[in-house]
C-alpha cells in the first residue's frame, strides 16, 4: 500500500506542475526536437527536487518574511519571457523550413541548459508553489521526507513523460509549417506569461 504522506506529495506536485507554461513548453519543443532530452529533464527534475527540499524544510517561512526576493524574481522572469516569446515570433515568421524535425544542426547543450535555467529559476510562481506551497502544506504531513519524496517523484515522472512523450507528436510536425505555428503559439504563449506575470501577479 503507498503511504499516504507520500501519495499526498505526488498528487499535489502533479497538480502544481500539470498547468501549462512556459518551462513545461521549451521541455515539449526539446523533446520533439529530440536535442537533450535527458539532460533538459533531469535538470528541471532536479532543480525542483531542489526547491521542493528547501521548502519542505522550512524555507517557505524565509519568502514570506522577505517578499522582496520574489518581487526581484518577477521582474527578472517577466523580461525572460519578453525576449524569449518575441524571438520565438520572429522564428515563426522567418525560419520558414529550418525547424524541420530531420536534419537540422542540434543545439549546443549548454545553450539549452542556460534557457532552462532561465525558465525554471527565472519564474518566481516555481517558488511560490515549492517553497511556499509546498512547504506549508507539508507542515500537515507526519512524514515531512515521505511527504518531499512524493512531490519530488512528480517532477521526475512529468518531466521525462513529458520530454519523452513528445516524440509521439512528431508524425504532426514532419511539415516544416507546423514548427512555424509552433513558435508562434509558444510566441504568443511567452508574451502572455510576462504581461501576466508582471501586472497580474
Amino acid at each position: 500500500m503507498i503511504n499516504t504522506d507520500y501519495l499526498s506529495g505526488l498528487l499535489l506536485g502533479l497538480s502544481l506542475i500539470l498547468a501549462i507554461g512556459s518551462q513545461n513548453a521549451f521541455v515539449l519543443k526539446q523533446g520533439l526536437k529530440r536535442e537533450h532530452v535527458f539532460f533538459i529533464c533531469l535538470f528541471c527534475a532536479l532543480s525542483d527536487a531542489i526547491l521542493i527540499s528547501a521548502g519542505v524544510a522550512g524555507f517557505g517561512a524565509v519568502t514570506a518574511r522577505y517578499p522582496h526576493v520574489v518581487e526581484i524574481a518577477k521582474i527578472a522572469g517577466a523580461l525572460f519571457l519578453l525576449v524569449y516569446g518575441l524571438q520565438s515570433l520572429y522564428a515563426s515568421w522567418r525560419k520558414s523550413h529550418a525547424m524541420s524535425t530531420e536534419g537540422q544542426a542540434v543545439g549546443s547543450l549548454k545553450k539549452a541548459l542556460l534557457l532552462c535555467f532561465g525558465f525554471t529559476w527565472l519564474n518566481p510562481h516555481v517558488y511560490l508553489d515549492t517553497l511556499v506551497l509546498v512547504g506549508m502544506v507539508s507542515t500537515g504531513a507526519s512524514s515531512k521526507l515521505v511527504f518531499a519524496s512524493g512531490a519530488v517523484s512528480a517532477s521526475f515522472l512529468f518531466f521525462f513523460a513529458l520530454g519523452y512523450g513528445a516524440r509521439l507528436l512528431r508524425p504532426l510536425f514532419a511539415a516544416p509549417k507546423a514548427w512555424n505555428v509552433l513558435d508562434a503559439l509558444v510566441g504568443v504563449l511567452m508574451l502572455y506569461l510576462a504581461g501576466h506575470l508582471y501586472f497580474g501577479s
